[in-house]
C-alpha cells in the first residue's frame, strides 16, 4: 500500500522491486551522482533497503545484457553506460578520440590522489618540474578540480580528484586506491581498462566492469 511523506508518494519498503524501479528512475532523471542519504530521505527507506534495491538493479543489468550499469561513488549512486558499448555511445554523440594520458599526467594524478588536497607548488616540489599545464589539462578532463585555497601567503589553490576520476579508474571510493601510488594507477589502466579508454570514457560516462560491485549487499 502506498503511503505519503510530506505530501509526496513513497513506497512500502517491503516492495523491493518497486523501490528498485524508483531508484532507477531517480538516477536516470538526475544524470549525475545522487547521495545515498538523499535517496533514502526522499524514499523514506533505510540504507540497507536502498542497497538491496541497488543489488536488484545490478543483477537486472547483468542478466539482461543491458547497456546500463549502476556504480557507487563516494557515498553516491549513478547510472552509467557500460564499457563494451562505449564505441556506440561515442558514435551517436560524435565524439572525437582523445590522446591517452601521458606518464607525466598519471604521475601528477597519482600525487594528487594520494596526497589531496594539494597545491600546484607541492606537486612541482615532488616532481621537480613545472606542472601547470598538466594540472590545467587534468582539470579540463574532469579528473581533478579546485577545492578552495590553502591558508598560507598567496592563498594557493588546492586540488582534489573528482567522481569522474573514481569512475574512470573503476573505484567506489579513494580508500580503494592501490598502495603503490603512480604504479598503482598505471596498473589500473592495463589490458582491461587502457589509458585510452580512461580518457574516452570521461566523455561517454562509460564504466569498466570493475566499477559495478555488490559491496555490503545480502539478500
Amino acid at each position: 500500500m502506498d503511503i505519503t511523506l510530506n505530501g509526496n508518494p513513497t513506497i512500502e519498503s517491503a516492495d523491493i522491486e518497486m523501490l528498485a524501479g524508483a531508484v532507477e528512475a531517480m538516477l536516470f532523471s538526475a544524470g549525475s551522482p545522487v547521495p545515498i542519504e538523499r535517496l533514502c530521505s526522499i524514499l523514506a527507506v533505510t540504507e540497507a533497503e536502498l542497497y538491496k534495491a541497488r543489488h536488484i538493479l545490478e543483477k537486472r543489468y547483468r542478466q539482461t545484457n543491458s547497456g546500463i550499469g549502476i556504480i557507487l561513488l563516494e557515498g553516491s549512486l549513478q547510472l552509467c553506460t557500460k564499457q563494451e558499448f562505449a564505441p556506440y555511445v561515442k558514435a551517436v554523440l560524435e565524439l572525437k578520440k582523445l590522446p591517452p594520458l601521458s606518464k607525466a599526467s598519471l604521475e601528477v594524478l597519482a600525487i594528487i590522489a594520494y596526497n589531496q588536497p594539494v597545491t600546484r607548488v607541492f606537486i612541482e616540489q615532488v616532481r621537480g618540474v613545472d606542472s601547470a599545464s598538466i594540472v590545467s589539462s587534468l582539470c579540463d578532463k574532469g579528473l581533478i578540480r579546485e577545492d578552495g585555497t590553502l591558508d598560507a601567503p598567496g592563498r594557493p589553490t588546492l586540488f582534489v580528484t573528482t567522481n569522474t576520476f573514481l569512475r574512470c579508474f573503476g573505484l567506489s571510493s579513494l580508500s580503494e586506491l592501490p598502495h603503490s601510488s603512480e604504479n598503482g594507477l598505471m596498473q589500473m589502466t592495463g589490458e582491461e581498462f587502457t589509458e585510452q579508454q580512461t580518457i574516452d570514457d570521461l566523455l561517454t560516462g562509460s564504466i569498466p566492469e570493475t566499477g559495478i560491485t555488490d559491496k555490503g549487499v545480502e539478500l
